[in-house]
C-alpha cells in the first residue's frame, strides 16, 4: 500500500500542486512569523542585556504611598540616600539616574524617533561609564546637551550645532557638546536619547536633589546578590526597593517578549485563517482524487485490501504532500522573516543587529502544521474511499450521497447556524468585554453552520443567477448546471472565499461605524476650536496654557489636568479644569443639577455618580495627593463619554494640593473660529514645537481616521493571504473538474460547441462559484459587524452602524475578478482538449 500511495502521488503531481501551494503559503506565514518575532525579540533582549551591563543593583522608589483615604506622593531618592549607598561595603560606584520624555527636532523641524521612545536623562559627572563619548565633552548647564550617536547619524547633528527640543511643551535650544554611544534598547528601536548635566535633568524631569533611580556597581569579588543584601540593610523599605542587574535584564527581556507576543499572536491568527481556508482546498482535492479513482480503489478492495489499508493509503498520500509543503513552506518562511526584518529598516524602524533566529521549535511547528493540516483535511475523503464497495469496479460511477446523509448534513448545519446566531445575539445584550468570548464562540458556530449548509444554499442562490446566465446561451446554461452538479464541491470552493470576505467585510463595517461614532462624539462634546496636547500623550507644562491664553485671538482656555485622590476608600481621578470657561468649551448633556465648576462645587459623570450614589447637591470628602482633605459638593451630573468622564474640579482648588501640576490637554477658543491663520499663530506661540499637536475637530477626526486606515490596510494585507489561497482553491476545483469532465467536454465539442464556448462555460462556472462565496461572505461580515457594534454600543453612546456600500460593492467585484482570473488556466486547458481523445477517455 505504501508503494501504491507513492505511485499515486507521482501520478497526480499536477493535480496535487495547488494543494502543496496552499499548504506551503500557510506554513510559510506561520514559520515566517515565528522567525521574524524570534529574531527581533532576541536582538532586543541582547541589546537590553548590554544596557544593564553597568548596573549590578538598582535602587528604585517603592511606589505611591497610600493609607486609608489618604493618597501620598511617590517617595523620592535623595542625594543623602545616594551617598549612603555609595558607602555600602562591596559597592564600587553609585550613580544617580534621572530620566523623562524629551522630544528632539531634526534639522527639518520634524520629531526625531518614535515619540514614545524619545527620552532624556542625565550625564553623570565628567565621564559617565554608561555613555562613552564618541566626540566632544560632557554637557554643563542649561544650554548644553549630549545626543546619542545613532540620532546624530540620522539627523546630521554634530558637536557645536544648536538643537531644538522640548520636555513638556516650551521649546529649548541648547548646544550639542558631545556625541555618545549606547546600547539602550529604545535607541536601537529608532528612538533618541538626549542627556543633560544632573542638575539640569533634575530641574526638567523632577525635583532638584532627587533621582528616579540609583545604579550601584559591585567592587571586584562582590556578587550582585551580596551587594543587594548589603544595600537592603541601609535602604529604607518604605522609600525604595533593590533589584539586581540580572533581574532587571530578565524583566526587560520578559517585557520585550510580552510586547512581541501581541504581534506574533496577530500574525499567527491570519496564518491560521490561511491554513483554515487551505483545508477546504486539500479536502476538495482528495475528494475529487478519490472520486476519479473509484475503479482503482474498488479493484484494490476486490483483491483483498481492507478498509483500513485504503484509508491509510489516502492518509499516506496526504502525509507525503504535507511533508513537501511543510519543508518548502519552512524555507519560504525563513525568507519571509528575513524580508520582514529588512522591510522594517526600509520603513525607518531601526532594529538592533543580530543573527536570523530559526529555533528548533519553529522547525517542528512548521512540519507539524503542514503535515497535520493536510492529513486532517484528507481524513474524511480517506474514510469515504474506504467505503467504496468492490462491486463499484463494474461501474464508472460511484454511489452518490444518500438522502439520509444529506438530511443529516442539513440538520447539523441548521443546528450549528441557529446556535451561532443565538449566541451572537445573546452576546450583544452583554456589557463590553463580558460579551467578547460569547461573540467569538457564536461567530465560530455560525461560520461552521453556514459552511455545512452551503450545498443547500448553493441551489437557490446560484439559481437566482439563471436569468443573467441565459444571456450567454448554451455556455451560460451549462455553467449553471455544472456549478450545481456537485453542490458539495461547489460549496467547499466557495467557502474558502467566503471566510476571507467575511473577515474583511466585518472589519470594514466596524471601522467605518467607529469612525462615524467618534466623529459624532467629538462634534457633540467639544465646543472648543482647538485641543493642544503632546504628540506622544505625555503631560504638558502649565506654561503652555499661559502662552496660549496670551496669544492674539484666543478668547477662552481651559486645561484638562489629572490628579489622583481617594474618595470613600477608593481611588478616583480628578480632572482639573478652568471653572470659568469649561462650560463654553464643552457641550456635555446635564442629567441632574447644573454644569457649574468652581471653589468646592464640582460636576461628575453619570457612571461615577451612580457608583457612589451621588445626585446634585450630594457632599463627599476627597483626600488629595498631599494628604489634605476637603469637602466638595456635586453641582451637577453630566453624561460621560470616552473624551470626558470623572470628577471635574476647578484648577484653582486643585493647584493648592499639587507641587508639580501638569496638564494632559489644553482646550481653547479663538475669536474667528478654527482657521489656518489661527493655527499658525498658536503653533508659533509655542515655538513651532514638533512634540506639540494643535488640532481642531477635523484634525482629531483625521488623526483617528488615519489610525483606522492603517489598521485596515494591515488587515487587508494579511487577509490577502487567505484570498490568494481561496483563488488557488477555485483554480484547483476547476482544473480537476475539467479533467473529470473530459469526456463530456469532448462530446460538447463534437456536437458543435466551439472553443470560445467551452472557455466561456468554464469562466462563467468559476464566476458563479466566486460570486456565491462573495455574497455569503459579505452577508456574514455585515451581520458580525453589526453584532460587534451592538457590543461596543453599550460603552459608546454615539455608536451608529454605517454600512460601507461602496466598499462592499468593491468586495463583490473582487470576488468576480477572483473567479475570472482563477478560470484562465482551466478554461484554456478545457478548450484545447482533443475531442476524439477526450471522448475515448474514462
Amino acid at each position: 500500500m505504501f508503494r501504491t500511495a507513492l505511485r499515486n502521488v507521482f501520478a497526480h503531481k499536477a493535480r496535487l500542486l495547488m494543494t502543496v501551494l496552499a499548504v506551503m503559503l500557510g506554513v510559510a506565514f506561520v514559520s515566517g512569523t515565528l522567525v521574524f518575532t524570534n529574531t527581533i525579540s532576541d536582538a532586543y533582549q541582547n541589546s537590553s542585556a548590554k544596557g544593564f551591563g553597568h548596573v549590578d543593583v538598582a535602587v528604585r522608589p517603592e511606589g505611591r504611598q497610600s493609607e486609608g483615604d489618604r493618597i501620598g506622593k511617590e517617595p523620592k531618592l535623595t542625594q543623602a540616600l545616594l551617598e549612603k549607598t555609595a558607602r555600602v561595603p562591596g559597592a564600587e560606584t553609585a550613580v544617580g539616574v534621572v530620566n523623562g520624555f524629551t522630544a528632539l527636532a531634526g534639522k527639518d523641524g520634524e520629531l526625531v524617533g518614535d515619540g514614545f521612545q524619545s527620552q532624556g536623562g542625565n550625564y553623570w559627572g565628567r565621564k559617565d561609564p554608561r555613555y562613552p563619548l564618541a566626540s566632544g565633552r560632557a554637557p554643563h548647564g542649561e544650554d548644553e546637551v549630549a545626543i546619542d550617536a545613532e540620532t546624530a547619524r540620522r539627523t546630521g547633528y554634530r558637536v557645536g550645532d544648536t538643537v531644538r527640543l522640548s520636555v513638556d511643551g516650551p521649546v529649548l535650544k541648547p548646544t550639542v557638546t558631545g556625541v555618545f554611544t549606547t546600547d539602550d534598547g529604545n535607541v536601537a528601536a529608532g528612538g533618541s536619547l538626549a542627556l543633560f548635566d544632573t542638575a539640569t535633568a533634575q530641574r526638567l524631569f523632577g525635583e532638584p536633589g532627587t533621582f528616579d533611580e540609583i545604579d550601584v556597581t559591585a567592587a571586584p569579588g562582590t556578587s550582585q546578590t551580596a551587594l543587594r543584601s548589603a544595600l537592603d540593610e541601609v535602604v529604607p523599605k518604605d522609600v525604595a526597593s533593590t533589584t539586581t542587574g540580572k533581574r532587571l535584564a530578565d524583566d526587560q527581556a520578559t517585557r520585550i517578549s510580552s510586547q512581541m507576543s501581541g504581534m506574533k499572536t496577530g500574525l499567527l491568527v491570519f496564518a491560521g485563517i490561511a491554513l483554515f481556508v487551505g483545508t477546504f482546498i486539500i479536502a476538495n482535492t482528495f475528494t475529487m482524487l478519490v472520486a476519479q479513482r473509484t475503479k482503482e480503489l474498488a479493484l484494490l478492495r476486490a483483491v483483498g485490501a481492507s478498509r483500513r489499508q485504503i484509508t491509510r493509503s489516502v492518509l499516506l498520500e496526504a502525509f507525503l504532500v504535507g511533508a513537501v509543503a511543510a519543508v518548502t513552506g519552512l524555507a519560504a518562511g525563513v525568507g519571509i522573516g528575513a524580508g520582514m526584518r529588512s522591510l522594517m529598516g526600509t520603513l525607518g524602524a531601526s532594529v538592533p543587529d543580530g543573527p536570523l533566529v530559526v529555533t528548533p521549535g519553529t522547525v517542528l511547528t512548521a512540519l507539524a502544521v503542514g503535515i497535520l493540516i493536510t492529513m486532517l483535511a484528507a481524513w474524511l475523503p480517506g474514510r469515504r474511499a474506504a467505503r467504496i464497495p468492490p462491486v463499484a469496479v463494474m461501474s464508472s460511477v460511484h454511489a452518490k450521497a444518500t438522502t439520509k446523509s444529506l438530511v443529516l448534513r442539513n440538520t447539523l448545519g441548521a443546528l450549528f447556524s441557529a446556535a451561532g446566531v443565538a449566541v451572537v445575539l445573546y452576546a450583544t445584550t452583554m456589557d463590553g468585554s463580558d460579551g467578547q468570548a460569547p461573540m467569538g464562540l457564536g461567530a465560530v458556530l455560525l461560520i461552521i453552520g453556514v459552511f455545512v449548509l452551503t450545498p443547500l444554499l448553493s441551489r437557490p442562490l446560484i439559481a437566482a443567477a439563471a436569468p443573467v446566465l441565459r444571456v450567454f446561451g448554451v455556455s451560460g446554461k451549462l455553467a449553471r448546471q455544472n456549478s450545481l452538479r456537485n453542490p458539495r464541491r461547489t460549496a467547499a470552493t466557495a467557502s474558502a472565499l467566503m471566510i476571507g470576505l467575511t473577515l474583511i467585510t466585518g472589519m470594514t463595517v466596524m471601522a467605518g461605524s467607529l469612525q462615524k461614532s467618534i466623529d459624532r462624539m467629538a462634534g457633540s462634546a467639544i465646543r472648543a476650536d482647538y485641543v493642544v496636547s503632546m504628540a506622544n500623550g505625555n503631560s504638558l507644562s502649565p506654561d503652555v496654557e499661559k502662552k496660549l491664553a496670551a496669544t492674539d485671538g484666543v478668547t477662552a482656555t481651559s486645561p484638562l489636568r489629572n490628579a489622583l485622590s481617594r474618595v470613600d476608600g477608593r481611588t478616583e481621578n480628578l480632572t482639573g479644569v478652568d471653572g470659568r470657561s469649561i462650560a463654553d468649551l464643552t457641550d456635555l448633556p446635564v442629567e441632574d443639577g447644573t454644569f457649574e465648576v468652581g471653589g468646592t462645587r464640582v460636576v461628575v459623570d453619570d457612571s461615577t455618580a451612580e457608583s457612589h450614589h451621588w445626585t446634585a447637591g450630594s457632599h463627599f470628602t476627597v483626600s488629595y495627593e498631599d494628604g489634605a482633605r476637603q469637602r466638595l459638593t456635586v453641582a451637577g451630573v453630566y453624561t460621560g463619554n470616552d473624551l470626558f468622564q470623572g470628577v471635574m474640579v476647578d484648577t484653582a482648588t486643585l493647584a493648592a494640593h499639587q507641587d508639580d501640576p501638569t496638564d494632559m490637554q489644553v482646550m481653547l477658543k479663538t475669536s474667528g473660529g478654527a482657521s489656518g491663520a489661527a493655527k499658525d499663530r498658536l503653533e508659533a506661540a509655542l515655538g513651532d514645537n514638533p512634540a506639540v499637536l494643535v488640532q481642531d475637530k477635523k484634525d482629531i477626526s483625521e488623526d483617528i481616521a488615519q489610525m483606522f486606515t492603517l489598521m485596515l490596510s494591515m488587515l487587508y494585507g494579511l487577509l490577502a493571504m487567505a484570498v490568494i489561497v481561496a483563488v488557488l482553491g477555485v483554480v484547483n476545483t476547476l482544473a480537476m473538474s475539467v479533467f473529470e469532465r473530459s469526456q463530456e467536454i469532448g462530446m460538447l465539442r463534437a456536437i458543435g460547441l466551439d472553443r470560445k464556448g467551452v472557455k466561456r462555460m468554464v469562466r462563467l462556472e468559476s464566476l458563479v462559484i466566486s460570486l456565491f462565496g462573495g455574497v455569503l461572505g459579505i452577508g456574514l461580515g455585515v451581520f458580525f459587524g453589526w453584532a460587534a457594534g451592538e457590543l461596543l454600543g453599550t460603552r459608546m453612546a454615539t455608536y451608529e452602524l454605517v454600512l460601507p456600500w461602496v466598499r462592499m460593492g468593491v468586495f463583490l467585484l473582487l470576488a468576480a475578478v477572483v473567479g475570472v482570473l482563477a478560470a484562465l488556466w482551466p478554461a484554456r486547458r478545457a478548450a484545447r482538449l482533443n475531442m476524439l481523445t477526450a471522448i475515448k477517455s474514462e
